[in-house]
């Protein structure tokens, strides 16, 4: 399993002779394990230099909000990529989302009547509705074996056109709701704040709790890294392989879900467009944070890191200048980039259980003691 072959790596280079070559492979395996983190670090330092504004409290707070919707997606997409799947429907289900609570917000026609539900009502059924989409997605990965690439890029079509069909294309452009319909309070999503700390925030940090227990805590998350590791292996050791899946998909959509409620409740507003490309981020930010394509490998720490220097470096160029064809070209390089560390990454631990095995090998006849006659 990978999760377990990579902690016998690092412990090999742990353990990795006190020589000239083993002293510099922990040094550059350390700077790699960390790499996100000092891109992180180089990033707000080199923007509060380029500007005065970049490190207030206001602006940081406005780009944290910002974070929170990728990393809420982010955050799903690891649990997907950990057992070495795909999803790219995380975008569309961000629009739909929006749609299913514009819909219902602006009431439903029942019978000559229109019904209203309450604000809760409307949050749990959309994210019901992102949940779902992801079992469907679940379902055509395990079920009926189509790629996750495939099965996920077809969902991403479907759910972006139910998304337009349901609103005719147009945007819901007033999810206030009213007193007296008993549905106000949508906004508190996007734009309300607890203890001075945007929701948004809050509900970053609650999913991230939650998925940080069930990777570290829960036998759900070894099942996980297990079948990311080596899915034959995790099958023959009893664990559930489709059910695990089709769940790992149901996070999914339900981060999606989360995030286009908040975008809708941020903007007051619900369009189908909304979420395109999200799909995009959500990916760089797991693969910035460390988490391998191939699965088995990351950690909510990483995914969240690398959610923060996507915003934070998208945030920074705008504050700074720099032209919009200019920022998908630098977000692109970075993500590049980072799959060369962590290709590099995995060829330093090779290369340390290497030298800590020849140094046990070299050490064993040593430590026979010969038998007296």
């Amino acid at each position: 399993m990978s999760s377990m072959s990579d902690s016998v790596t690092a412990t090999s280079i742990a353990d990795a002779p006190s020589t000239a070559e083993g002293r510099r492979l922990k040094l550059f395996n350390l700077i790699l394990e960390l790499r996100a983190f000092i891109a992180l670090i180089v990033l707000i330092i080199v923007f509060a230099l380029l500007s005065d504004s970049y490190l207030t409290w206001d602006n940081l707070v406005t780009m944290t909000r910002h974070v929170a919707i990728n990393a809420i997606l982010a955050i799903g997409m690891l649990m997907v990529i950990l057992t070495g799947g795909i999803d790219l429907s995380v975008g569309s289900i961000v629009g739909l989302s929006g749609v299913i609570a514009g819909v219902l917000l602006e009431g439903l026609h029942v019978g000559g009547a229109t019904l209203f539900p309450p604000v809760w009502a409307v949050i749990v059924i959309a994210l019901a509705v992102g949940a779902g989409v992801g079992a469907v997605n679940g379902t055509l990965v395990t079920r009926f074996g189509v790629a996750p690439f495939i099965a996920t890029l077809g969902i991403l079509y479907v759910a972006r056109g139910v998304a337009l069909l349901i609103s005719g294309g147009e945007t819901y452009p007033n999810l206030g709701g009213s007193e007296a319909l008993g549905n106000t309070g949508f906004d508190f999503l996007g734009s309300g704040k607890l203890l001075t700390i945007p929701v948004s925030i809050w509900l970053m940090v609650l999913f991230a709790a939650v998925a940080t227990f069930l990777t570290r805590r829960a036998p759900f998350g070894r099942w996980v890294y297990a079948i990311g590791g080596n899915e034959r292996a995790a099958e023959l050791a009893g664990v559930k392989v489709a059910k695990v899946k089709r769940r790992v998909y149901m996070i999914s959509g339900l981060c999606a879900a989360m995030s286009g409620l908040i975008i809708a409740s941020e903007l007051t507003s619900a369009a189908p467009q909304a979420g395109e490309s999200f799909e995009l981020n959500a990916i760089a930010a797991v693969v910035i944070g460390g988490t391998s394509l191939m699965g088995g490998r990351g950690t909510v720490r990483g995914a969240l890191i690398g959610a923060f220097v996507i915003g934070f470096l998208a945030d920074g160029l705008v504050i700074v200048g720099v032209s919009t064809f200019w920022q998908i070209v630098i977000k692109g390089t970075v993500i590049v980039l980072a799959v060369i560390l962590d290709q590099s990454q995995q060829r330093i631990q090779r290369r340390g259980a290497a030298a800590a095995a020849a140094a046990e090998v070299a050490a064993a006849p040593t430590a026979r003691t010969p038998t007296a006659a």
